[in-house]
């Protein structure tokens, strides 16, 4: 026992995490009632963490019994490739002596979380969803990794994600399985830290997002997904995909998680030269101040033009429900973005070749076919073509930030559609299935062209049970007013309470 005073019992407490099996089906209708209420593996972070401050769970029965999911789940579900158990034991049981010694350290003390297989973690395999690199075994920790480490959080392992981070899986490699139906797209990037999330397999957890890999996995998984502002976050020791749009932050099942996560892994870092100088301010004390009187932008032709009816709906009745909340909606006109995705590939695939030009192409034969093509692309990209993209996206970056400085925050769909049935070959990701995953790629990629925050927060269900997010967005270094929207949204609708039935 943690405590004599316990309101749970251990035995309780193991009831209350449930399920020794599995069932992942392909009918979306069966999975709408979720797990049932009170499951302690979907509890928000932020009511754990009171309950851990309190004393009324102990850390290392959390722990273990998180564990335990991830075995009785995850054999299908497939987001983590390295589940660090005995890690993640030694450093609950050491959560938990100094609890009990009155040195608590914050709301993320003795939490367990996933980590993104981007971050570099001291003697863990971190493969970046490669093969050529599954023998790496990191001198160092990530910054971000630092910081949770500090923050008392514990890593229950490394969650898988595409190779490279790019858009393709490795043929050896396993790909996440959507948890509200198998049958769909779990996401790009950041599938494994989405499904995780989602599933009830850690409180929260690390993603990267360079073209869309927090929102595009948050939005299809039903979970809350925060992109910082470029720099906000730190990238040292994150692998990278394309230094220049490359972007950390958490993903987690509430808006007050993702701050609780936020304030613990923003600020400077001097080992990254792109980090920003700037202070970070507390974002949890804003998140109650809702939203009356806070300038919405809202373009409604780019919110539902080339989208499918019913994210359009959805988002037409998130603007409702802000509206109801004493928000002053005001029309803006998102700006011409071009083409966002050709763009955005010419330069992400010039930079991911110089992120791999260790590796490749002297062992390209060890790179699965589609990212192996992406460096070959990125390799052959020509100085003109280059330059020519380079300016696109600093011309798009200044539209976006003139649009948004008027507002408080701007809001959008996360993605044009709800999860599309997955790729039938997810190893070799051409242009053409990308476009059917994702129809209308404008809301994601514009937005790491500036380096803006944005945060995605579920908004509903389509008529088969998948996931819609809304998209909010800020100006530069705005993370809390984009977080208190979501906040008000989240709090006034209640879809983040509803969890896929594994």
């Amino acid at each position: 026992m943690f405590d004599p005073k316990l309101n749970l019992t251990r035995r309780q407490l193991l009831v209350a995490m449930g399920g020794t099996a599995v069932t992942l089906g392909s009918s979306p209708a069966a999975m709408l009632g979720g797990d049932p209420p009170g499951e302690l593996h979907y509890a928000n972070l932020a009511d754990v963490a009171r309950s851990l401050q309190a004393r009324e769970i102990s850390p290392v029965e959390l722990t273990q019994m998180m564990l335990d999911r991830i075995e009785a789940v995850d054999g299908h579900l497939k987001s983590y490739v390295t589940v660090t158990a005995d890690r993640a034991l030694t450093a609950a049981h050491k959560a938990e002596s100094e609890i009990l010694a009155g040195k608590y350290r914050g709301p993320l003390h003795g939490i367990p979380v996933g980590t993104k297989d981007l971050c570099y973690t001291v003697g863990v395999a971190t493969m970046a969803g490669t093969k050529v690199l599954e023998e790496f075994m990191p001198p160092f920790n990530a910054t971000v990794v630092e910081r949770l480490n500090a923050a008392g959080a514990v890593s229950l392992g490394k969650l898988a994600l595409c190779e490279g981070a790019m858009g393709a899986y490795h043929p050896a490699l396993q790909v996440p399985v959507n948890p509200w139906d198998a049958s769909r797209w779990s996401g790009i990037s950041s599938s494994g830290s989405g499904v995780a999330t989602a599933a009830g397999l850690c409180f929260g957890s690390i993603g990267t997002d360079t073209g869309g890999s927090i929102r595009f996995p948050s939005a299809v998984n039903g979970c809350v997904g925060l992109k910082p502002t470029y720099g906000r976050i730190s990238r040292y020791g994150v692998f990278p995909l394309a230094e220049s749009m490359d972007h950390v932050g958490p993903m987690t099942r509430t808006v007050e998680d993702a701050a609780i996560m936020y304030e613990a892994m923003a600020g400077f870092d001097p080992r990254d030269g792109t980090s920003l100088p700037d202070p970070v301010p507390p974002v949890r004390p804003q998140l109650d101040r809702g939203v009356k009187g806070r300038r919405i932008g809202f373009d409604r032709r780019y919110a539902t033009e080339n989208v499918d009816t019913e994210v359009a709906e959805a988002i037409e009745q998130v603007i409702v429900v802000l509206q109801q909340l004493g928000a002053d909606v005001v029309e803006v006109e998102m700006p011409d973005v071009g083409d966002p995705d050709a763009t955005w590939y010419t330069i992400g695939t010039v930079e991911a070749a110089l992120a791999h030009q260790g590796t490749f192409p002297e062992r390209a034969d060890e790179y699965g076919p589609g990212f192996r093509g992406d460096l070959e692309y990125g390799l052959d990209v020509s100085a003109l073509d280059l330059a020519r993209a380079a300016r696109q996206r600093k011309e798009i970056s200044g539209r976006v930030h003139r649009m948004l400085a008027g507002v408080d925050c701007f809001v959008c769909p996360s993605m044009s559609n709800t999860p599309r049935k997955k790729s039938e070959n997810p190893f070799e990701l051409d242009f053409e299935e990308w476009k059917r995953l994702v129809i209308s790629d404008v809301f994601a990629k514009p937005f790491n062209f500036g380096g803006v925050p944005t945060l995605c927060v579920p908004c509903g269900f389509s008529s088969e049970g998948l996931p819609i997010s809304v998209q909010f967005v800020g100006r530069r270094l705005a993370e809390g007013r984009i977080l208190r929207a979501g906040h008000a949204y989240e709090h006034a609708t209640k879809w983040h309470s509803r969890h896929p039935r594994i």
